[in-house]
C-alpha cells in the first residue's frame, strides 16, 4: 500500500478497528426499535435509572407527616368537631325535658334561643361576672408570680424547698382547693376566727354580697403559681452576660427589671395572661364546689348559668345557645393573641411577610 493510500484511509474515518467500534456502538444504541438507548453513553448510564427513585423518595418523605396526622385528626373530629356541630344544631331546637326523648324531631325555632339568651336571661350578667373576676384575678396574680419568680431565680440555701411550696396550690385539684376553702369560709370557721382575733367583724362569705370577692380570693390563691412557673421559665432564658453588663453599668434594681428582665418576660407573660383568662372564664369546678347550685347571683358565672339552665331548668336548647356564646367569647381574645403573634413574627428579620 502506498503512502497516499494510507493517508486517504486515515483521513476518511480512522482505522478499521475504530470504524468497527463506532459501528458496534451505533448498533447498540439503536437496538431498541431504532431509538437511542439511555445506556449508550456513560452520562446517561449514571443519571437515567436514578432519577425516578429519587423523586419517589422525596414525595414519600414530603407526604409522610400528613399520614401521621390522620389519627390525631380523626380524634379531634370525633371529640371536638362533631360535638360542636351537634351543639350548634341543638341551639336551634326547642329542646327541653318533653322533647328530649326524640330530640332530632324537636321543633326548629332558629335563633329564638339566642334572642332569649341575650334578652330574657341573665346571660349578659354572667358574661360580665366571668370577664370581670377573671381580669381582676389575673391583674393580681401577675405581680405575685413575677415577684416569686424573681425571688427564687438565684441560687440560695433551701431554694428547692421554697419552689416546691410555691407549687402546692397549682398541683392540688380544683375540687380539693374549693372544698378546703369552703370549710375555712364556713360561719365560725378558720377565717372568721382569725379575723375575729384581730378585731374584724366577719360576714357571710359563701352566701351574700361578699361571695364575689370570695371567688376572686380563692381563684388568686389557686392560679398564681401558674404565672410563677411561666415567669420563672422566662427568667431562665435571660443571658448571663446581660446580667453582668447591667451590673458593670451600675444599673439599679428597678431599671434592671424594667429594661433587662421584663423584655424577656413579654412573651411568656402574654401567653400566661391569655391562658389564665380563658381558664378562669371556663372554670366550673371551683365555683360549683365552693358555692353549690343554685349559686348566689353575684357568682353565677357563665359555666354555672349554663349548667343550671341545662340540668335544673331542663332548657337544653337554651343552654346550648349559651354555650355557643361562651365559645365566641373565648375565641375573641384567642384570635387577638394569635394575630399579635403573627404580626410579631412578620416584623422579625427572619419572619414571613
Amino acid at each position: 500500500m502506498s503512502t497516499d493510500s494510507f493517508r486517504k484511509m486515515r483521513s476518511g474515518g480512522g482505522s478499521l478497528a475504530e470504524r468497527q467500534l463506532s459501528r458496534s456502538g451505533t448498533v447498540e444504541n439503536t437496538s431498541d426499535g431504532g431509538r437511542p438507548s439511555s445506556a449508550g453513553t456513560g452520562t446517561n448510564r449514571g443519571q437515567g435509572p436514578s432519577k425516578k427513585p429519587a423523586r419517589r423518595r422525596n414525595i414519600s418523605e414530603r407526604n409522610r407527616p400528613l399520614w401521621m396526622l390522620i389519627p390525631g385528626g380523626l380524634l379531634m373530629l370525633v371529640i371536638i368537631v362533631v360535638p360542636l356541630i351537634l351543639g350548634i344544631y341543638m341551639s336551634t331546637l326547642n329542646l327541653d325535658q318533653y322533647s328530649l326523648r326524640k330530640w332530632i324531631s324537636a321543633p326548629f325555632i332558629g335563633v329564638e334561643n339566642f334572642v332569649e339568651a341575650l334578652t330574657d336571661s341573665p346571660l349578659l350578667h354572667s358574661v360580665w361576672l366571668s370577664v370581670s373576676y377573671s381580669l381582676i384575678a389575673m391583674v393580681v396574680t401577675l405581680p405575685l408570680g413575677i415577684a416569686a419568680a424573681v425571688a427564687t431565680q438565684n441560687a440560695f440555701k433551701g431554694r428547692a424547698l421554697i419552689r416546691s411550696i410555691f407549687l402546692i396550690p397549682y398541683v392540688l385539684p380544683a375540687f380539693v382547693v374549693a372544698t378546703v376553702w369552703r370549710t375555712m369560709f364556713q360561719p365560725g370557721g378558720v377565717v372568721d376566727s382569725v379575723l375575729g382575733g384581730i378585731g374584724i367583724e366577719a360576714g357571710l362569705w359563701l352566701n351574700g354580697p361578699q361571695t364575689y370577692w370570695t371567688l376572686i380570693l380563692v381563684q388568686i390563691w389557686a392560679s398564681w403559681p401558674f404565672i410563677y412557673l411561666l415567669a420563672l421559665s422566662g427568667l431562665q432564658s435571660v443571658d448571663h452576660e446581660v446580667h453582668e453588663a447591667s451590673a458593670l453599668d451600675g444599673a439599679l434594681w428597678w431599671n434592671k427589671l424594667r429594661y433587662v428582665i421584663f423584655p424577656y418576660l413579654k412573651g411568656p407573660l402574654s401567653l400566661a395572661f391569655l391562658i389564665g383568662m380563658l381558664h378562669h372564664i371556663n372554670n366550673f369546678t371551683l365555683p360549683f364546689v365552693l358555692f353549690g347550685v343554685p349559686a348566689p347571683s353575684d357568682v353565677e358565672v357563665l359555666p354555672i348559668l349554663t349548667y343550671v339552665t341545662s340540668f335544673q331548668s331542663f332548657r337544653f336548647g337554651l343552654s346550648a345557645a349559651m354555650a355557643f356564646v361562651s365559645l365566641v367569647l373565648i375565641a375573641i381574645p384567642l384570635f387577638i393573641y394569635l394575630r399579635a403573634v403573627k404580626l410579631d413574627d412578620a416584623e422579625t428579620p427572619g419572619g414571613k411577610k
